[in-house]
């Protein structure tokens, strides 16, 4: 049952859909855009939104758990001296998504998640 779930399944298994969530959320601190299907921009925004939130705080505990999701000490680190710095005044809403059309192979929407 999905009572409560939130996050879109996106035809993937719990842990390949972390796996790609993750990744994109580290592009998106790393490059500072991401263009990928509407509905994965979507999730991503949402894991995005939750890491910035910690780098805000800046504490010990909110660094761990970026690192657990994110498995990369150059993006957390990023997030934490860059990003959180930038958004520190900012009570949420720190990413825009910008919907580009459909893909030319499959007709996918394409959206680009970018930083506010």
């Amino acid at each position: 049952m999905r009572h409560r779930n939130k996050v879109p399944k996106l035809s993937m298994d719990r842990s390949r859909r972390r796996s790609v969530l993750a990744g994109q959320a580290k592009a998106l601190i790393v490059h500072g855009k991401v263009d990928t299907t509407t509905a994965r921009a979507e999730a991503t925004q949402q894991v995005v939104e939750r890491l910035v939130t910690w780098a805000r705080r800046g504490d010990q505990a909110g660094q761990r758990r970026a690192f657990a999701i994110l498995q990369d000490k150059e993006a957390t680190a990023k997030l934490f001296t860059e990003i959180g710095e930038r958004y520190r005044d900012r009570d949420g809403g720190y990413t825009r998504l910008l919907k580009l059309g459909p893909r030319r192979g499959d007709g996918a929407e394409i959206a680009r998640l970018t930083w506010v």
